[in-house]
Parts: structure tokens; C-alpha cells; sequence
């Protein structure tokens, strides 16, 4: 068992961490900018320490103080949370170097998934229902990247194999607009992502974006806690999650589900990580897997009562794991709306001082969040102030809950994202369920 662990982020991942560790009796050191003094996780830690100025690029993405962190506090290991070092492979292998414990995959197998062509590759051999495409970058010959086009058939997507978050990707429609199309591709991606490796998938029209929760000891043994429906996106990032993905047959949910464990097994996968696909025509199609605990991780804990960061904290220090895929069943229905500090119309970042926090209560309803009132909002940082998770037995029952406990959560002296949430738990399109990824931004352009 770790003793005590350093959280490496900030806001609700952070308290999420730090109460899973207080719950196996783990010691806590919160890491923090001097932005975030006030924080809820940084007062209830046992220790903290001041790890740099409000840039990002100075504290939470700062190596050597986070390491420094963990040196001087004794600690034993780091939780990175989601997003800053949670996917850096440097990172982890210099944790590890250092004689620490990396919360979450080896850095190799980071690094194997941080390569989207890799990462298709391993998929692939494991029996994932991929997207068709190059099955590899695509090299300087314009020849074969023209034939290959042709084969996938149009339109096709030219991908970053080093992108993500919505960056490094192209749609292209014709054989006229290619060749062009690659060669700006692979220049955007050198400079965002410092590759210019690009490969080319079909592109699917009208998607659903779905995604399958795994966990893994490293020791060969992986199991699934089922899936989630992410299609309520904005410019590529997530608004609203719910869990089970809706309207898809039980052989196919299964049948992509054991695909996902046996590429864990291959892969001797350490931590919790999520496959995510384009499903469409009841078929998946594998684009990327994410290393680390998801923001949307919630939903999968309310139906199936199993705790991610708790199995994660006991994986790191050593324990097999204690389910089997037996042992996982699906409960009821689920949603989690993301709220951001953020102009419900324009989404342009609203910081500031929350004058007045009021979170909603009721059976089944629970609130992820670091706010309380007087704490102001620093503008330094992603926009996510809470999560609102409802379960129901059913989706209907769930989403009733969500209704409800919406009209009820308060966050008074910044805007938020609140009005937009309102509206779309109350949308009859979205009430169908089994909309793709296309339907919000569509609504809110209409």
C-alpha cells in the first residue's frame, strides 16, 4: 500500500484524488502555483507545497519541481490526474527513475499510445475494430497516398499521429484537394505537436462517439466496466457524458468490450485508461485510447459502484486486481454535465470571485467540484468549475434527476455554462438518446 502520494493537478480531479487516498488511509501532499493557494484540495491535504507562478508551464508542467515536490515531502508516489503530465511519458519515466511511483501506465506503453499510428497498429493485432485507413504515416510518396485515398474512399481525414484534443486533423473531400492537404497536415503537426508523422483514415460523416473504461494491473490481468456515450461536443470537447451508451445491440457492445480487455492482456496494461471510438451503422472503430483517468469518469463509477481512483491507488502499490469481469454489472443509467466558467452564449472564460456556491442534493445525484463561496476563479487554467453527475434505474429516471438538480446548482458572481446544460437535458432530440457528434454544434449554430 503507498503511504503518501502527491496530487501533480488542480480543482475537482484533485479533491477527487485527495478523498480517494484519505479513504485508504494514504497521506496527501497537494503540489500548487501560487494562483492556487485557496484551493479546497490544498487546504484539506496534509501538506502542500508551492510548486511555481500561475503559468502552467512554471508549476503543473514543471518536472523538476514536481520531482523536488515528491523529494522533500518523502512521498512515495504521484497521482497526475487528467490533463498537464497525466499522458507525458517523460514524465513517468522520470518519476520512476527517481525512485517514485508513477500513478498510472508504464511510460513505454504511454508512449505506444501516445503514437496514434502505434497505438492502431496494437489495436489491430488484438482484434479492435479499427477505422479503415493506411494502417501506417504516410511517406513522401504521392502515388501511393493518392491510391491509398482512392481505396478508403472519400472523404477522408488526414490525422497527426501525435495530435489530439481536436488539433492536427483535416477533412478532405476530393483527390484534387490531397495532396495539399497533407502537406499542411504535417506542417500544423510539426509545429503543434513537434511530428510532422500524419496517416489517413475514412472519414466517418455522422458518428457517435463512444468509448469503453478498462483496467489493468500489469500483472495480465485487465477487465472493462462497460462504456459511455460522449457525442455532446463543442469544437471537439466533451459537454455531456452518460452512461451506458444508448441504443446499441448487446452482442456488439460485448463483442468490441472483449476485443478492448484482450488488447489490455497484450499490452500487460498498469491503471485505468479508456478506448474511445466512431461508432456509426452498428460498427466501432477505434481511434485513440487515453492513458489516464477521464474527466467523465464518474458515470461509470455510478453504475457500476466501483471506485476508478481507488483501484487505481491500489494497482500503483502493487495489488492485483480484486474484480473479475464477472464480478462488473451495469446498474441503472447515468449523466454528468460539465460546467464551465464560461458565457453560456459566446463561451468566452468568465473568472472571477464565486460569490455564492449551491450544490444540489437528492437521491442519486452527486456534485464534483472544488468551488465554495468567496473562492475566486483564476484565469490561468481550463474552465471547469464542477461536474453534476445524476444515476437513475433508467435513463429516463436519470435524466429527470439531472433536470431537477440542474434548476437547483447556484454559482453566483461568474457566468457559467448552467443555462446551455438547462437546455439540453431538456432538448426531445436528446431525449431519443443515440445522437452523433455533429447534433450540438448544429443546435447551437441553428
Amino acid at each position: 500500500m503507498l503511504e503518501k502520494v502527491v496530487i501533480a493537478n488542480r480543482g475537482e480531479i484533485a479533491l477527487r484524488v485527495l478523498r480517494a487516498c484519505k479513504a485508504l488511509g494514504i497521506r496527501t501532499v497537494a503540489v500548487h502555483s501560487s494562483a492556487d493557494k485557496d484551493l479546497m484540495h490544498v487546504r484539506l491535504s496534509d501538506e502542500s507545497v508551492c510548486i511555481g507562478p500561475p503559468s502552467s508551464t512554471d508549476s503543473y508542467l514543471n518536472i523538476p519541481s514536481i520531482i523536488s515536490a515528491m523529494e522533500v515531502t518523502d512521498a512515495d508516489a504521484v497521482h497526475p490526474g487528467y490533463g498537464f503530465l497525466s499522458e507525458n511519458a517523460d514524465f513517468a519515466e522520470q518519476v520512476e527513475n527517481s525512485g517514485f511511483v508513477f500513478i498510472g501506465p508504464r511510460a513505454e506503453t504511454i508512449r505506444m499510445m501516445g503514437d496514434k499510428v502505434s497505438a492502431i497498429e496494437l489495436m489491430r493485432k488484438a482484434g479492435v475494430p479499427t477505422v479503415p485507413g493506411s494502417n501506417g504515416p504516410l511517406d513522401d510518396n504521392n502515388d501511393r497516398t493518392l491510391a491509398l485515398a482512392k481505396e478508403i474512399g472519400y472523404p477522408v481525414i488526414i490525422k497527426a499521429a501525435a495530435g489530439g484534443g481536436g488539433r492536427g486533423m483535416r477533412v478532405v473531400h476530393n483527390e484534387a484537394a490531397l495532396l495539399k492537404g497533407v502537406y499542411v497536415t504535417q506542417t500544423e503537426a510539426k509545429s503543434f505537436f513537434g511530428s510532422g508523422v500524419v496517416y489517413l483514415e475514412k472519414f466517418l460523416e455522422n458518428p457517435r462517439h463512444v468509448e469503453i473504461q478498462v483496467l489493468g494491473d500489469g500483472q495480465g490481468n485487465a477487465i472493462h466496466l462497460g462504456d459511455r456515450d460522449c457525442s455532446m461536443q463543442r469544437r471537439h470537447q466533451k459537454v455531456l457524458e452518460e452512461a451506458p451508451a444508448p441504443d446499441i445491440p448487446a452482442a456488439i457492445r460485448a463483442e468490441v468490450a472483449e476485443t478492448c480487455v484482450q488488447a489490455c492482456k497484450n499490452l500487460n496494461y498498469r491503471g485505468a485508461g479508456t478506448l474511445e471510438f466512431l461508432y456509426e451503422d452498428e460498427a466501432f472503430y477505434f481511434i485513440e485510447m487515453n492513458t489516464r483517468v477521464q474527466v467523465e469518469h464518474p458515470v461509470t463509477e455510478m453504475v457500476t459502484g466501483i471506485d476508478i481512483v481507488r483501484e487505481q491507488l491500489l494497482i500503483a502499490g502493487g495489488a492485483a486486481l480484486s474484480l473479475k469481469q464477472e464480478d462488473i454489472t451495469i446498474t441503472g443509467h447515468a449523466f454528468e454535465c460539465r460546467i464551465n466558467a464560461e458565457d453560456p452564449v459566446s463561451f468566452l472564460p468568465s473568472p472571477g470571485k464565486v460569490n455564492l456556491f449551491h450544490a444540489p442534493g437528492g437521491i442519486g445525484v452527486r456534485v464534483d467540484s472544488h468551488l465554495y463561496s468567496g473562492y475566486t476563479v483564476p484565469p490561468h487554467y481550463d474552465s471547469l468549475i464542477a461536474k453534476l453527475i445524476c444515476h437513475g434505474d433508467d435513463r429516463e429516471q436519470a435524466l429527470m434527476r439531472m433536470q431537477i438538480a440542474l434548476d437547483e446548482l447556484l454559482i453566483d458572481g461568474i457566468k457559467s455554462n448552467i443555462p446551455l446544460q438547462r437546455e439540453l437535458v431538456r432538448d426531445s432530440e436528446f431525449h431519443k438518446g443515440g445522437l452523433n457528434i455533429h447534433y450540438l454544434e448544429e443546435k447551437l449554430s441553428s
